[in-house]
């Protein structure tokens, strides 16, 4: 099985049991970098999916929370190498897919072909790219694809049906439906425009489909039922390892068995 056939594998095996799969996020070195391995091991054994985030100084798509702690793991040195050293040294491997979240420059800095490698002995299942647009993502895609590697592709609720049809047959692993124009890590329910737009969106889809930005608790987990296969939960989640929560068993609470 390929890597990013192991991400919709591990979204579909939490489907199976009556649960929405949990795609959890950190910012890679917050609160510290010597908390980062404890920290991904926990949260890796309470989620189907983790998404790491690489830190950068001009983080668009992400509110306050995140922003906040790209700038603290900034300043204690947190890069891309860096993390994927980290990733590559931890033994044993996390049986959990892991993705990397990054904006596009510390990619092209790195080099693709240098990243893909990397990114493969690391243990990384695919990437997140949220600036990347798709009309300019043919470079990375191919490459990533070429290893088996997922680029995770991103849809909004003003993305256009025809331009969905495209987004779909190019997204590996999952396809990351945002529920709201704008940054992460608000804190809204899930108005019934957005419950039919994610239904279109995952009759297009020939990945699972998980839902994020704003995404905070179990109300609006239940709200989303029956419409995607999974949450990114994120904003959320870096709060609480910021307070010094346990992230796993916070993760364990947002479950619950149901039948569609």
């Amino acid at each position: 099985m390929s890597a990013h056939e192991r991400i919709s594998a591990a979204i579909r095996t939490a489907n199976a049991r009556g649960e929405l799969a949990l795609v959890a996020y950190l910012t890679a070195g917050f609160p510290s970098r010597e908390r980062f391995r404890a920290d991904l091991s926990r949260i890796a054994a309470a989620a189907d999916v983790v998404e790491i985030g690489v830190p950068f100084t001009d983080p668009m798509a992400d509110g306050v929370t995140i922003q906040r702690s790209s700038r603290a793991a900034l300043a204690q040195g947190v890069s891309l190498h860096w993390i994927l050293a980290e990733l590559e040294s931890m033994q044993p491997r996390l049986a959990t897919p892991l993705l990397l979240m990054s904006y596009l420059n510390p990619l092209l800095a790195f080099g693709i072909e240098s990243l893909v490698t990397a990114a493969e002995r690391a243990g990384v299942a695919g990437f997140i790219v949220p600036d990347l647009p798709f009309d300019e993502g043919d470079t990375l895609h191919a490459a990533l694809s070429a290893r088996g590697l997922a680029l995770v592709q991103m849809v909004t609720p003003v993305t256009t049906e025809a331009r969905l049809t495209q987004i779909c047959t190019r997204s590996r692993g999952f396809l990351y439906a945002v529920t709201v124009t704008g940054i992460t890590g608000r804190s809204t329910g899930v108005p019934a425009e957005v419950v039919g737009y994610l239904d279109i969106v995952r009759r297009y889809a020939n990945v699972p489909v998980c839902a994020g930005f704003g995404i905070r608790g179990r109300e609006q987990l239940e709200q989303l039922r029956g419409h995607v296969d999974g949450v990114v939960i994120g904003s959320a989640l870096v709060e609480l390892l910021e307070r010094g929560g346990d992230p796993a068993e916070w993760l364990q609470s947002l479950r619950g068995t149901h039948s569609d």
